[in-house]
């Protein structure tokens, strides 16, 4: 029996013999043609990208079509591993109101794949305690890769009565969690706290050096017993992480209006600093000023929730826009949406497109125009370039196709088709169809 299928350009057709596809094609689906941001191997330029058993097989400058089952012609995008989120909150389901370990936080697969996004990091919704349903609710049942910062509170971050308890924040109980569950938590967190004390930062901390793992504080309020400069500079360890680093609510921004000198020398010392977005936490008063004097972050995340997706923050890639119009370049922006958060919760086989690496890859198609971005008080940035994702690939499945580029023209297939997928490139089986003639 013979099948068509298609070359590079999608448009001549070919014929290959059925007994002869897995001797004769070692690649699952191939991308051709598009422009390559790779930061971790250094990679802008264009290339082909074959994949083969769920990994990346081969990149090169020109890969033979004949060697893939499905190709792909993504010429005139710009191709990247799939982007790594290391902020948002995705505990949903539980039914607990006003709460983060409820229904604050987002189902993952209904805001992660259309903006390219395949691996989130959970901010610290589950604590020791609740962990394991969490675990078992979302984790587990999810399509995009979902890690965990987990929270030093027992309970999570389920509120005021819950984040306030000094007794519910114990470090070995959630050290001895992190352990268990190495494979998905990749971190412990501390937030929201408003007492003077430092001991949910000196117990996370704690949690972190026990389990060798980094710490992620959102610092909540801001009090003259605990500045943020000490924070910085004496508390956290080198590879921990200081988020919400532009939101200005803890002195981000000295009064003469320049980078705080404590950030800097923090730097320095190792600590990472991330943008964590949300519906407070982002102000171009305090960006702009900290962009233009070459502090950077070094993750740009969305601190994705109900709250914040529909406000300023729109998703990952609003974010990123936001940068671009801050006068990031374009491979600057992915290292900080790819590779780096990727090395900041050490999981370096994340964020790139190494042969042998999983098959996680973002396409994009970069607009010009007018463009507005809003921070969360809303004030608005003007720019004249926005990304939008046109395909994203989990783990070599093709699981987003905003306008069908992996999909046959309707009138080329026969008159009674069905679905056209193939197990092979985007893991659905199509049904049997009939070749009599239209």
């Amino acid at each position: 029996m013979r099948l068509r299928t298609r070359c590079a350009a999608g448009i001549l057709p070919v014929l290959v013999w059925m007994s002869g596809v897995s001797a004769q094609q070692k690649y699952d689906l191939l991308l051709k043609g598009g422009h390559v941001v790779d930061p971790r191997n250094k990679i802008s330029a264009v290339r082909d990208i074959a994949i083969a058993d769920g990994k990346v097989a081969l990149v090169a400058a020109a890969i033979d079509p004949a060697a893939a089952f499905k190709v792909v012609d993504v010429s005139g995008h710009y191709v990247t591993p799939g982007l790594v989120d290391i902020h948002v909150h995705v505990y949903a389901g539980t039914g607990e109101r006003d709460s983060y370990a409820g229904d604050n936080s987002v189902y993952p697969d209904g805001f992660t794949f259309r903006a390219g996004v395949t691996t989130v990091i959970d901010a610290g919704c589950a604590g020791w305690r609740n962990f394991e349903d969490f675990k078992q609710r979302i984790i587990d049942r999810s399509k995009t890769r979902v890690l965990a910062l987990l929270n030093i509170v027992g309970h999570g971050m389920r509120g005021g009565k819950f984040e306030q308890d000094l007794a519910d924040m114990d470090a070995r109980p959630a050290a001895e969690m992190a352990r268990r569950f190495k494979s998905v938590i990749v971190g412990i967190k501390t937030a929201h706290y408003a007492g003077p004390e430092w001991t949910p930062v000196e117990r996370a901390v704690e949690a972190g050096t026990l389990a060798n793992l980094p710490v992620m504080v959102d610092f909540g309020s801001n009090r003259s017993e605990r500045p943020m400069s000490e924070l910085v500079t004496r508390k956290l360890r080198p590879g921990d992480i200081y988020t919400h680093v532009y939101s200005g609510l803890r002195n981000e921004q000295d009064e003469s209006g320049r980078v705080n000198p404590a950030l800097l020398e923090a730097r320095k010392r190792g600590v990472m600093f991330d943008v964590g977005h949300g519906g407070g936490s982002f102000l171009w008063r305090i960006a702009v000023p900290a962009v233009k004097a070459g502090f950077l972050p070094d993750s740009i995340s969305t601190d994705l929730h109900t709250s914040s997706m529909n406000a300023g923050m729109k998703d990952l890639l609003n974010v990123m826009d936001k940068f671009l119009a801050m006068g990031l370049s374009i491979e600057d922006v992915m290292l900080r949406a790819t590779w780096n958060p990727a090395r900041e919760i050490r999981r370096e086989e994340l964020g790139h497109l190494s042969p042998g690496a999983v098959a996680d890859i973002a396409v994009f198609r970069l607009e010009h125009g007018q463009f507005g971005f809003v921070d969360v008080y809303g004030a608005r940035l003007r720019g004249t370039q926005k990304l939008s994702c046109e395909l994203t690939v989990r783990a070599g499945k093709v699981v987003y196709d905003l306008n069908g580029m992996t999909r046959p023209d309707w009138d080329t297939l026969p008159r009674d088709y069905r679905q056209t997928g193939d197990a092979r490139w985007d893991g659905v089986t199509p049904a049997p169809v009939s070749r009599s003639p239209r």
